[in-house]
């Protein structure tokens, strides 16, 4: 799998059976699936979904969405907030609509949380980094 590191935006190439290893950037060395959102394609996502032990949760947005652009910041906060606790991934919707649809996302933006692989949770809209926080202390 090909990783965008989300602190130094280097590819690293990391074998699918060590993601639960917690990887770190070839170039950076600072986590690659903590402390910052990673914006994620389908076959990623999968992965992730069925690797990773942790929490999930992932903001399904796109670029012209104004709530979508005015949550991003308290989206990022969060993900800085819980590290370690959570993985948070971006999906765009207009970029990923296979996902999309098969998420069965039908407004935006829309938050679900995985755990063990499977969907327990999906809010829709834009909230304060506050009460997105919040709402995210349920699952942790």
């Amino acid at each position: 799998m090909q990783i965008a590191c989300p602190h130094c935006q280097t590819q690293n190439r990391v074998e699918d059976t060590r993601l639960a290893e917690e990887p770190n950037c070839g170039a950076c060395h600072k986590p690659l699936l903590s402390g910052a959102p990673l914006a994620v394609d389908e076959a990623q996502f999968q992965t992730l979904i069925k690797t990773l032990a942790r929490p999930i949760i992932v903001d399904c947005w796109a670029t012209w969405c104004g709530p979508c652009q005015s949550f991003a910041p308290a989206y990022a906060s969060a993900a800085e907030h819980f590290a370690g606790k959570a993985t948070f991934l971006k999906v765009d919707t207009d970029q990923q609509q296979n996902l999309s649809g098969a998420l069965r996302i039908r407004s935006i933006p829309t938050i679900l949380v995985f755990e063990g692989g499977r969907e327990i949770d999906r809010v829709n809209g834009a909230m304060s980094s506050g009460q997105f926080k919040a709402w995210l202390t349920q699952f942790f």
